[in-house]
């Protein structure tokens, strides 16, 4: 084996730099390959050194073997030193594991000290939290007792619900009211039988989509008692939350609202009595009177009313054929929808088509706005037609077709529309005539013609003017505030003999002038009122248009008379106790009308003593 140099001669000793670098250089490989390291001293004598390493792979160190020999080291020597060199690595070894040993020793006491510690503090903790969980638990039970004392102590059904809808738990009044036991509440088929047939489809349909939708509801339903009789439960059904909004719990009450039920049957059975009875009582109003003529129409219109079938009402002016159609409409089953009068005499020929059917925006001059007619205004209500013979033929036919299709275009459109109208009509002239003189069309004569109902004239049923004084003077009396216990009977007698040629309507007119113009308890009216030529009581009702506008006038005078009167007592002071609305019987805001519409100055009497007049 070739001999290495550490250091020329010249040196000493070699450096521990130049050992380190020959030890790196061959540490790697076998031993028994290492060249011996030959190393100067002093002089030209050489030392041999051997590097032996500690371990298989020289992981603990190395030991240097050092020889003046040239041959060191032998075979034996190597062997020797090889034995001696594993029996330190051993020990090395051995001493380095002890203290590795102890030092992970140290460290697990050092965790297992922490770990008691940390440990310790949580058993603490946990002690701590164990202990104020029993008594939040006792807490919760108490107040649990507690609530379950005061929920069965109300007097009403409680239960409460998984999210599913399955019932947790009732309190005392329910069991105690349905004669189950908590168990007979808890079975599935529980609804089914406490709660009446007729109900519990309509309460599962509804309790399925709340618990879907997670949405309080209410329903009334009939529950049934351990007496074996229904009453009726208010039901409320209210969700309990997390902080997610997910439904954990539901809440339901039923209240006992029997009673209340009973209660509501018995006031809408007295209401439906009590209007029915004000039906009749505000027809005997409108109708007033019992003779034979007069209970004969009264008959047909309780014959008539419940059909929808049309009507056409006969009678002159005055006699009252409006409140024959209103009477008939309050007796239908269209009673509570509306009532839509129409004067066709009052509207221009040109107008009643629109004015009946409506109109499209743009559809003749005037026309700003689309508008609905009065037959749209009367769906699923009455229309009543007074004055049916004024109507053009064109509009004829257009009614004609509404009767027989209910349908029909406002003016300036094609486009159908569809009513549910019954038609009601008056007229005071003789529509036959108008047919056979072809006025008016015979198809819609026949259609308008299924019942008729001719109204008497006043003088055909004199037995009832003293019964229609006696009602009118009442009425007027209350409205002018004045005290009237007797009709003269010289003043019956005029009426008696009187032909009332403006029928009913002349009557209400002569009654309330001379009320108003009454100053004591006895009804009178002057003779010279209903003294008229035969060709004034034989004329049309257009001809008398004249007397009823002087008649008019002469009453708006007489009532101007009175307001001023009243308000020269009361100083100008129109309302309060003291008034002048309070002397005549009648509400403020009325006599303010009045006093705008007679152009009278109220302030002139406020200067005035009670004595004094306007001058």
């Amino acid at each position: 084996m070739e001999t290495v140099r550490v250091a020329p001669s010249r040196i000493l000793m070699p450096g521990p730099r130049d050992i380190c670098e020959l030890l790196n250089r061959w540490l790697g490989d076998d031993p028994q390959k290492w060249p011996p390291l030959v190393c100067n001293t002093i002089g030209d004598r050489d030392i041999s050194v051997v590097p032996l390493r500690l371990g298989l792979q020289g992981e603990i160190g190395v030991i240097l073997a050092g020889c003046q020999r040239a041959d060191f080291p032998t075979q034996t020597e190597r062997l020797l030193l090889s034995v001696a060199v594993n029996q330190a690595a051993i020990e090395l070894q051995e001493a380095r594991l002890m203290s590795e040993q102890k030092r992970m020793a140290r460290e697990l006491d050092q965790r297992v000290e922490q770990r008691t510690r940390e440990l310790a503090a949580a058993n603490d903790e946990l002690r701590r939290e164990i202990a104020e969980r029993k008594i939040v638990e006792e807490k919760l039970r108490q107040d649990e007792r507690e609530l379950r004392r005061i929920t069965d102590a109300i007097p009403q059904a409680i239960a409460v619900l998984d999210p599913q809808g399955t019932i947790l738990y009732v309190n005392q009044w329910m069991l105690d009211y349905s004669g189950l036991s908590l168990e007979g509440v808890m079975t599935p088929d529980f609804r089914s039988r406490i709660f009446h047939p007729d109900d519990v489809a309509r309460m599962q349909h509804q309790l399925r989509d709340a618990l879907s939708s997670g949405l309080p509801f209410e329903n009334e339903r009939r529950a049934l008692g351990k007496d074996g009789r229904y009453r009726w439960f208010l039901v409320r059904y209210n969700p309990l939350r997390d902080e997610h909004g997910r439904v954990l719990r539901w809440y339901a009450t039923g209240t006992d609202i029997h009673d209340r039920k009973q209660a509501e049957q018995r006031v809408r059975n007295e209401n439906m009595a009590l209007r029915e009875e004000i039906d009749r009582s505000s027809m005997c109003e409108e109708i007033v009177g019992s003779s034979a003529a007069l209970r004969e129409v009264i008959s047909q219109i309780n014959k008539v009313a419940p059909t929808d079938s049309t009507v056409m009402i006969f009678g002159e002016t005055g006699t009252g054929k409006e409140l024959i159609a209103s009477a008939i409409h309050k007796r239908s089953k269209r009673a509570a929808k509306a009532f839509i009068r129409v004067n066709c005499a009052a509207i221009p020929p040109s107008l009643i088509a629109s004015e009946l059917f409506g109109h499209e925006k743009g559809a003749f001059t005037g026309a700003l706005h689309r508008r609905a007619g009065r037959f749209e205004s009367a769906d699923g209500g009455t229309i009543f037609l007074d004055e049916i013979g004024e109507l053009s033929l064109e509009t004829q036919v257009t009614l004609l077709r509404v009767l027989q299709e209910r349908a029909f275009e406002r003016v300036g459109s094609s486009q159908p529309i569809s009513v549910d109208v019954r038609v009601l009509s008056a007229t005071n002239c003789d529509l036959e005539a108008a047919v056979a003189a072809g006025t008016f069309r015979q198809d819609l004569f026949y259609r308008l013609n299924v019942f008729p109902i001719r109204v008497p004239a006043l003088r055909e049923r004199k037995d009832d003017i003293l019964m229609l004084v006696e009602y009118l003077v009442e009425q007027y009396a209350k409205r002018a505030a004045k005290r009237i216990s007797h009709i003269q009977k010289k003043t019956l007698d005029l009426f008696q003999a009187y032909d009332w040629p403006g029928n009913v309507r002349e009557l209400q007119n002569v009654v309330e002038r001379a009320v108003i113009l009454c100053d004591g308890e006895t009804f009178t009216v002057d003779q010279t009122w209903l003294q008229r030529k035969p060709s004034q009581l034989c004329r049309r009702p257009d001809s008398r248009a004249g007397v009823l506008a002087e008649e008019r006038k002469e009453f708006a005078d007489r009532e101007k008379r009175a307001i001023e009167a009243a308000l020269a007592e009361c100083q100008g002071r129109v309302s309060g106790p003291r008034g002048a609305a309070a002397r005549l019987g009648i509400p403020h805001q009325t006599l303010e009308s009045k006093i705008v519409t007679l152009g009278i100055d109220k302030r002139q009497f406020k200067a005035l003593s009670p004595k004094q007049g306007p001058a």
